[in-house]
C-alpha cells in the first residue's frame, strides 16, 4: 500500500521528524542541494533567457536514484527548509523526480516539533515558484560575474582569484577600512579626574571638558590645585533600561561572537544541529516576530519563575521590509527546556538564544541615576560625579548587565568639598576599529547586502581566497604623559600603554588591495553599494512575483559584458599598481615598487628584447605605498654572500616568499628572526647545523627510488617528494619494505595544484 514519502534536506533532520510520524511516512534526506550548475563551463544559454542548464551533482546520483525509486511508489511531501534555498531544493527534487511542481505537496514549518510538523502535514501548498526565481536569478547573476570576472583577475592581477557580488563588497569594506586606519592620525588631550573628600564620603569626579596640550595641563592643574571646590548642581532621574528584540541570524552571529567568542560560520553549524534537533526554530531569519502561542508559554514561565511583575508582553516591529527569510525570530521550540543535550558549544549557544527569547518578554529594568556637579573656584569649568543605582532589575534578572551600583553621599548644594587627588592624563583619539566577522556582518546588514544564509559563506570565501586574514594584533608600545597633585605636590610622570592590539581581526592582504582597486576603476558597479543592496532588493521584488527574474538579470548583463570586453586590453603593469620609486644612482636602472604573481615586491629594470628585470621583495613592514628607494636599493644586495661552512660549501643569506633564509648548496634554512643583510658566519653556521640535526632525527629509512620513511608531527609517512602517505598506526615504520612503500604511495592522490593555468 503506498504511504507517505516526506522529503528533506539533512539526515539529522529526517531521524527527528521520523520520531513525530507513524508508520504511513517514510522520512529520507536530499543531503542539502541535488542539482546544480556544472562547475566548469558557464552553463546559462544568454540568448536564450539567461536559461540556466542543471545537472545531478556526481555525489548524488545514488540519493536520487533511491529517491525515484520510493517517490515512482509513494505520495511526496517536500519538506525542506522555508526560504528561497530551500524551495529551490524542492523545485529541484521535482525536476530530478519527475513530479509536477503545481501539484507536487510542499510542506513547511519554523520548528521541528511534533506539533509544528503534525500542521505542517494537515496544511500543504505547492511550491512557492516566485521563491525559486528569486533563488535563480542570484544563482545565474553570480554565475555570471564570477566567469567572466575570475578569469580576467587571473589573467590581471594573480591566478585562482574570484570575484564576487557581494564577497567583492565585503573585501572592499576590509580594505577601505584598513586604509583608514593607516591614514589616521592620531590627536591628544588629557582627561581630568579628581577625588574630594567630605567628611567620610569620597567623591571620585570627571572634569567637564578636556585640555590640549602638555603645557596647559600643568599650568590647569597648578592653578586649580590652589583653589576652593563646593557642590553647584545635584540632580536625580529615573531611567529604564529595555529588552533587546530575540535573534534574528545577524544578530545571534555578533551575540555569540561577543558574549562566546564564536566564529560566525561556528555559529551558524552549532544552530543548525540545534534547529534538526527540534531545539530552536528556524536559524536563517531577519524576522523578529514571535508567534503567539511562543509568547503565551514564555509569559508563563516568567511569572511561575520570577513573578508576575517581571513579565511584560513585546512584539518587536521586523525592521526589514522583506523580511523574506522566514516568519519567526530564533527561539527555543520549549522555553521549559533549559538545557540541551551535546558540546559545550552547543549548550553555551543554546542557553544565548534561550535567554533573549525569554529577556524580550521581561519588564524594563529601572535604575535612578544621579549627577554633582561642583564648581572650582579659580577656573570656569565644572567637575561631573555620576551615581547609578537599580531599582528593579527586570529583564537583567535573565540577560544580565547589571553593575554594582555607584552611590553618591548624601550633600547639598553650596557643601564645600576639600580636594584629595588630582590628575591629568594624556590619551589618544581612537581610530576606526578593524572588522570582525561579527561587525562585518552588521555593517553588510546596514547597508542592505546580503542576506541571512548569505553572511557565513561569504565571510569564509574571502578568506578561503586569500583576500582577508583573521587574526591577532600584537599592537605598539606609545609613551604617555601624567600630572598628578597629591600630598600637595605636583609630578609630571610617564607611563606605557599598548596601543592597537587586537583579536581575531579581519585584516586584507595584499591581493585585497590590488584587486579592490582594479574592481573600482573598470568595475565601479560590481563593488558599489548601493548597486549590490539595490540587487539583494531586486531579488525580494521577484520573490513577490512583481519581476521576472530574466528581465532583471538581462538588465544588468547589457551593462555589465561591455565593461569585460572593454577591459581586456588593460596591461597588468597597470593593474600591477606599479609605483617609480626612482633610478640606481650606480646604473640609472628604474626601480618599481608593484604587485607581483605571489605578493607585493620590488622590480629593477624593465623587459626589453633579451633583458629581464630583477626582482626583490619589499623590506619587512613595508607596503607599497609606504616604500622608500634607499630600502629598495638594500633589498637588491641580496642575496649576500654570509661566508662558508666548514666544508666550504658558501652560504647565501635572502628573503624569500615564506621569509628571510641561507642557502647551503641545495639546503634552506629559515634564519626567521635574523635580517639576511646582518646575519653572520656563526649564527648560520649554528642554524645550519641546527637544520642538518632536525632531518637526521626526522629520518627514519631510506630506500631506493628517493624513497623515504620520515617522522612528521602526525606520525611516520613515506614520500617520494611529490606524494606523502601515512603509515597506520601500530605499523612498525623501520620494517616497511621497498614494495611496500611504493604501494602506499600509489593509493595516496598526487597533491592538486593551488592555481589553475588560465588558457
Amino acid at each position: 500500500m503506498p504511504k507517505n514519502l516526506v522529503i528533506v534536506e539533512s539526515p539529522a533532520k529526517a531521524k527527528t521528524i521520523e520520531r513525530f510520524l507513524g508508520s504511513d511516512y517514510i522520512v529520507k534526506s536530499s543531503f542539502g542541494h541535488i542539482r546544480d550548475l556544472p562547475k566548469k563551463g558557464l552553463n546559462i544559454d544568454i540568448d536564450n533567457g539567461f536559461a540556466p542548464k542543471y545537472e545531478i551533482s556526481a555525489d548524488k546520483k545514488k540519493v536520487v536514484k533511491e529517491l525515484r525509486q520510493l517517490a515512482s511508489k509513494n505520495q511526496v511531501l517536500l519538506a525542506s527548509d522555508e526560504d528561497r534555498e530551500g524551495e529551490a531544493i524542492a523545485w529541484h527534487l521535482t525536476q530530478a523526480l519527475s513530479l509536477d511542481p503545481t501539484k507536487t505537496k510542499r510542506i513547511v514549518f519554523h520548528e521541528i516539533t511534533k506539533p509544528a510538523i503534525e500542521e505542517a502535514v494537515k496544511n500543504p501548498r505547492t511550491i512557492d515558484l516566485h521563491l525559486v526565481d528569486a533563488q535563480q536569478a542570484r544563482r545565474v547573476l553570480d554565475r555570471l560575474v564570477g566567469y567572466e570576472l575570475s578569469p580576467l583577475l587571473w589573467k590581471k592581477v594573480r591566478p585562482g582569484l574570484s570575484a564576487g557580488r557581494v564577497q567583492s563588497v565585503a573585501v572592499r569594506l576590509i580594505v577601505e577600512r584598513e586604509r583608514e586606519i593607516r591614514s589616521f592620525e592620531p590627536e591628544s588631550s588629557f582627561k581630568v579626574t579628581a577625588i574630594f573628600v567630605h567628611g567620610k564620603d569620597t567623591v571620585p569626579a570627571q572634569l567637564n571638558t578636556q585640555l590640549l596640550n602638555l603645557e596647559t595641563s600643568e599650568a590647569w592643574i597648578r592653578q586649580t590645585s590652589e583653589a576652593s571646590f563646593k557642590l553647584s548642581g545635584l540632580s536625580t532621574k529615573p531611567s529604564r533600561r529595555s529588552p533587546g528584540a530575540p535573534f534574528i541570524t545577524s544578530t545571534l552571529q555578533q551575540e555569540a561572537s561577543r558574549r562566546l567568542g564564536f566564529s560566525v560560520r561556528q555559529t551558524m553549524t552549532v544552530a543548525q544541529h540545534l534547529y534538526e534537533a527540534g531545539q530552536i526554530t528556524y536559524m536563517r531569519t531577519d524576522s523578529t516576530l514571535l508567534s503567539s502561542l511562543a509568547i503565551a508559554s514564555i509569559g508563563e514561565f516568567i511569572k511561575k519563575e520570577y513573578g508576575e511583575k517581571y513579565q511584560h508582553v513585546r512584539q518587536f516591529k521586523t525592521k526589514s521590509a522583506s523580511a523574506q527569510e522566514a516568519h519567526e525570530a530564533i527561539r527555543p521550540t520549549d522555553v521549559n527546556r533549559l538545557s540541551v543535550t551535546g558540546d559545550s558549544a552547543a549548550q553555551k549557544l543554546y542557553e544565548l538564544i534561550w535567554k533573549r527569547t525569554v529577556a524580550s518578554q521581561m519588564a524594563e529594568a529601572k535604575m535612578n541615576r544621579s549627577e554633582m556637579q561642583i564648581s572650582i573656584s579659580n577656573q570656569s569649568e565644572l567637575f561631573i560625579a555620576k551615581g547609578e543605582s537599580l531599582i528593579f532589575d527586570g529583564f537583567m534578572r535573565v540577560w544580565g548587565g547589571t553593575k554594582e551600583d555607584v552611590i553618591l553621599p548624601r550633600l547639598e548644594i553650596g557643601d564645600e568639598l576639600k580636594l584629595s587627588e588630582l590628575e591629568a592624563k594624556q590619551q589618544f583619539s581612537r581610530g576606526p576599529a578593524r572588522y570582525s566577522e561579527a561587525s562585518l556582518v552588521r555593517k553588510l546588514e546596514e547597508l542592505g547586502i546580503g542576506r541571512p544564509s548569505t553572511y557565513a559563506p561569504t565571510i569564509s570565501t574571502i578568506q578561503s581566497r586569500g583576500y582577508v586574514e583573521k587574526t591577532d594584533l600584537e599592537g605598539e608600545e606609545r609613551s604617555l604623559k601624567l600630572i598628578r597633585f597629591t600630598d600637595n605636590k605636583i609630578v609630571t610622570t610617564e607611563e606605557k600603554e599598548n596601543v592597537g592590539s587586537d583579536k581575531n581581526k579581519l585584516v586584507p592582504t595584499p591581493i585585497a588591495e590590488v584587486t579592490t582597486d582594479f574592481l573600482i576603476k573598470y568595475f565601479p558597479s560590481i563593488v558599489d553599494y548601493d548597486f549590490t543592496a539595490s540587487v539583494e532588493a531586486d531579488f525580494d521584488v521577484i520573490a513577490e512575483g512583481k519581476l521576472a527574474w530574466n528581465k532583471m538579470i538581462g538588465d544588468f548583463y547589457k551593462d555589465f559584458h561591455p565593461l569585460v570586453e572593454q577591459t581586456q586590453d588593460v596591461s597588468r603593469h597597470e593593474v600591477s599598481q606599479a609605483r617609480l620609486l626612482g633610478q640606481d644612482p650606480d646604473s640609472n636602472i628604474p626601480i618599481y615598487a608593484r604587485f607581483g604573481r605571489y605578493g607585493p615586491m620590488l622590480q629593477r629594470g624593465e623587459t626589453s628584447g633579451d633583458t629581464k628585470p630583477e626582482f626583490a621583495p619589499l623590506p619587512a613592514g613595508k607596503t607599497l605605498d609606504s616604500v622608500e628607494l634607499a630600502e629598495a636599493l638594500e633589498m637588491f644586495k641580496l642575496p649576500r654572500m654570509v661566508g662558508k661552512t666548514d666544508e666550504g660549501e658558501e652560504i647565501l643569506a635572502n628573503i624569500g616568499r615564506f621569509g628571510p633564509y641561507i642557502k647551503i648548496g641545495n639546503v634552506f634554512v629559515s634564519i626567521k628572526g635574523f635580517d639576511p643583510h646582518q646575519i653572520s658566519e656563526a649564527e648560520a653556521k649554528k642554524l645550519y647545523a641546527d637544520k642538518l640535526n632536525t632531518d637526521a632525527n626526522k629520518q627514519i629509512k631510506v630506500l631506493e627510488k628517493g624513497i623515504k620513511i620520515l617522522k612528521g608531527p602526525y606520525g611516520p609517512y613515506v614520500t617520494n617528494g611529490k606524494r606523502n602517505a601515512r603509515i597506520a598506526k601500530g605499523q612498525d615504520p623501520t620494517k616497511i619494505t621497498q614494495k611496500e612503500a611504493e604501494e602506499l604511495l600509489a593509493k595516496t592522490p598526487t597533491k592538486r595544484r593551488k592555481f589553475k593555468k588560465t588558457k
